[in-house]
Parts: structure tokens; C-alpha cells; sequence
């Protein structure tokens, strides 16, 4: 009982937020999350009447079926409309409105975010993306020569570099795992990061979805064994915030960072710094405030003039993102990923890079075919049936990497194994 009531609860403080922007809309929420409010998330992700209304909720183009959700979603019409609302706004007195209004919003943003992220407003930084995030922790780190960096051969290129100009600068040392892809043994992948940790390791950098295959890493298992050592945690977000329902605290982070204009569907060039309070004042920002070694998060914020509309319209996103629930979202991606996969991944000559394990991948796919580079099999979705998906050549894959969102139609990934099909034949 306690559960519904926080749910009605929540759901009213949501629904009385999203009423300001869209009132029609928060009448037809309000309707269709009473509808399911009493049903398992594993329900929810078939009921095709509850996703054709959240697919109704985005502008998305009735000429191309994208299914690159992974490089950069959409945002639902009701965080549009925030941001063009607060923008209108800041162009009637741009200084006023902006550092006198605008800027004032930021905290109770920052609690709205530590809400989502289940932790502590005093270890949130807002910032733009992953990238960024992740760039100020690397390059805010005190290491020295010598010191030992564990990754992967997976992680995201942006990261490695940041990673190898620390190698050229501070003649640190980078030691790479690898994988075969898709992994599906806990223990193994964690043991595969033991064995490269010696006394001189002083960070693990995890990322926690691949983005090139979807393949979901046990970063608490790894974390934990880290720690034992006494190594610091770096977990690199990008892709699996607002898309796998858990608590920062669930993957054994001292640092974190991720972007919000991916699955939270927040406004482009939105993102989020995770720092554990204790390690705050040993971090470097990379644009200081007047006291750099100082324990409050919001010595990484200091990046001068930003978009305020853009800043302010998250916390519109995060209302839509807990009208549906993170749980059902879940929910819902996977069963999107397993609906198409299923029908051609025993077809001959297909490649699957991905797990179907629930622990082990979520929405994020890839699957190539013999014979075939991963461009020509981009192209032939795209030119035969205007599908926008991602050839990936990386390491060990070659394939495209397709990537449903919540507005997702089946009918739409039926048309994709079609043209799957069709390239097969």
C-alpha cells in the first residue's frame, strides 16, 4: 500500500508539472498510467495500446524509421515545448531571465536528477555529455608515471584518447582487456579485469553498456574486486542511465558520468557528472572555481555562459521518463530487442554480437552477416527501406547496431527483418 501511494503521489506532482507545459497531455497520461498502474513491468512491455500512446508523445519522421536511438534520442513533444517556452523566455531579457530566474532552477534540478540517480544532490554536476564527464574526471585524477589505468578494448574512443594523452603527459600506463563478444559468463569477465590489477593499478574504467554491441558489463562484481585492492571506479554511463532501472550506488562508482540526450530523451547537449562525496575534493575541475580542491560538486559547473532552456528542460524529461517508469522501460526496450532479433538470428550466415540473456544486453543489438562489411548491410536498410541504423566496425564486430527506443513500433521492426531478409537472400 505504501508503494501505490508513493506512486499516486509521484504521479500527481508529475502529471501537475507536465499540465503547465501541456495540459491535454497530462489528462491522457494521468488516463493511460492508471490503466497499467496494477500490472507487472513484463505485462506492460507487450500492451501495444500503452506504447502507441508513448509513441504518440514524440515527432519523429513518418518517412524514416530510426533505429539509431543510441547515438542520440529523440525528446517527447512535452520537453519540446519546455525548452521553446524557456527559451522564448530567456529572449525577452536574456541576462535577467537567465542568471536572475533560470539559473535559481538548477537545484532543484540537481535533486530531481540525484532522484532519478539514487544518490545524494551533493554528488551530481550538471554538465553536456559523457564525454565531458567523463574528461573531467580523467584529467582531474592525480596520478603519476608509472600508475596503472585498466579498460577495455571496447571502451569508447573518446575515452581511450582522453586516456592516451594522460600516457604522453604523465607517463601513466594503459592495460587493456579484451572480449568475444557477446560475453555471458559473470565470473569471467570479472576475473578477465582481476588478472591486469597489480599494486600499482590505481583506476578501472568500466563501461557499463558497450555501445557497439549492447553487451551490459557486471561493473559491481568488477567494482567490488577493485576495491579490494584499493583501486578507484570509473563507470561510464553513456548508455545505460534511464535505460537499465538502478541506483549509481548499485554499481560500485566512485566516479560516473553520463549523457542525457540518450535514453533520458532530454534536450541535446545535456549530461551528468556522478563524484562520490569523499573523492570531490581530491578531483580537479577543468574549468576551476576560486577554490579547485574544494568537497562541494558544484566546482565542476563553472563553464560560464550555457543554454539555459536546455539545462531547465531535463527536468522535463525526467517527468515524462517516471511517467512510464523505469522499470517498464526496461522492460519494454528488451522485449523490443528480443521481438526482431528473435525472427533472424538463427537465419543462416547471421552474426549475433549480442546477448539475449536479460543480465547481459537490453535494447542495444548488433548483428552482421558472412560475406558482408557492416556499410553494405547499413546502406541496404537505408536505401531499400529508409531504416537509420549504424554499420560498426570495431575490433572483433562487423555488423550494424540497431537500437529501438520507447516510440518504437513492432510494425516498424517487422519492416527491419524484412529488409534483413531480403539481404540475405
Amino acid at each position: 500500500m505504501g508503494s501505490r501511494r508513493n506512486f499516486f503521489k509521484n504521479l500527481g506532482g508529475t502529471i501537475g508539472t507536465l499540465a503547465v507545459v501541456n495540459a491535454a497531455f497530462a489528462r491522457e497520461a494521468e488516463k493511460m498510467l492508471n490503466r497499467v498502474e496494477n500490472l507487472h513491468p513484463l505485462e506492460v512491455a507487450s500492451d501495444e495500446d500503452f506504447w502507441q500512446w508513448v509513441k504518440n508523445a514524440y515527432t519523429e519522421s513518418p518517412n524514416i524509421i530510426n533505429l539509431n536511438n543510441g547515438g542520440v534520442s529523440p525528446q517527447p513533444k512535452v520537453v519540446q515545448e519546455a525548452f521553446e517556452m524557456y527559451n522564448r523566455l530567456c529572449n525577452e531579457a536574456p541576462s535577467y531571465y537567465m542568471w536572475r530566474i533560470l539559473d535559481k532552477g538548477r537545484e532543484s534540478l540537481r535533486q530531481k536528477l540525484a532522484d532519478l540517480a539514487g544518490c545524494s544532490p551533493e554528488e551530481i554536476a550538471i554538465n553536456r555529455n559523457t564525454t565531458e564527464s567523463l574528461d573531467t574526471i580523467i584529467f582531474g585524477l592525480n596520478l603519476n608515471k608509472g600508475d596503472e589505468i585498466v579498460l577495455s578494448k571496447y571502451d569508447y574512443p573518446n575515452m581511450m584518447n582522453a586516456w592516451k594523452q594522460r600516457v604522453k603527459r604523465d607517463g601513466i600506463v594503459l592495460k587493456f582487456v579484451d572480449f568475444a563478444l557477446p560475453e555471458e559468463d559473470t565470473a569471467a569477465i570479472v576475473k578477465k579485469y582481476k588478472a591486469l590489477f597489480t599494486p600499482k593499478t590505481k583506476i578501472v574504467h568500466i563501461t557499463h553498456i558497450i555501445n557497439w554491441t549492447g553487451q551490459i558489463l557486471p561493473s559491481k562484481e568488477i567494482a567490488a574486486e577493485a576495491h579490494k585492492q584499493g583501486i578507484e571506479v570509473i563507470v561510464d554511463g553513456a548508455h545505460s542511465f534511464a535505460h537499465l532501472h538502478y541506483n549509481i550506488s548499485d554499481l560500485g562508482a566512485d566516479y560516473f558520468g553520463t549523457s542525457l540526450h540518450k535514453w533520458l530523451c532530454a534536450p541535446f547537449g545535456t549530461g551528468m557528472l556522478y563524484v562520490k562525496k569523499e573523492k570531490i575534493s581530491n578531483l580537479w575541475p577543468t574549468c576551476p572555481n576560486d577554490d579547485p580542491t574544494s568537497d562541494d560538486i558544484r566546482k565542476f559547473e563553472h563553464l560560464g555562459t550555457r543554454s539555459f532552456p536546455t539545462e531547465q528542460a531535463i527536468g522535463h524529461a525526467i517527468n515524462f521518463h517516471n511517467l512510464i517508469g523505469s522499470k517498464r522501460k526496461e522492460e519494454r526496450l528488451r522485449y523490443l530487442k528480443d521481438y526482431w532479433l528473435d525472427k533472424v538470428k538463427d537465419l543462416p550466415n547471421v552474426k549475433v554480437y549480442t546477448s539475449q540473456k536479460p543480465e547481459f544486453a537490453c535494447a542495444l543489438a548488433n548483428i552482421g552477416i558472412e560475406g558482408k562489411v557492416a556499410n553494405e548491410i547499413e546502406r541496404h536498410l537505408f536505401n531499400k527501406h529508409q531504416i537509420h541504423t549504424v554499420s560498426i566496425k570495431w575490433e572483433g564486430v562487423n555488423g550494424v547496431r540497431i537500437t529501438p527506443h520507447v516510440y518504437t513500433a513492432t510494425s516498424e521492426l517487422d519492416r527491419l527483418v524484412r529488409g534483413l531478409k531480403e539481404l540475405l537472400s
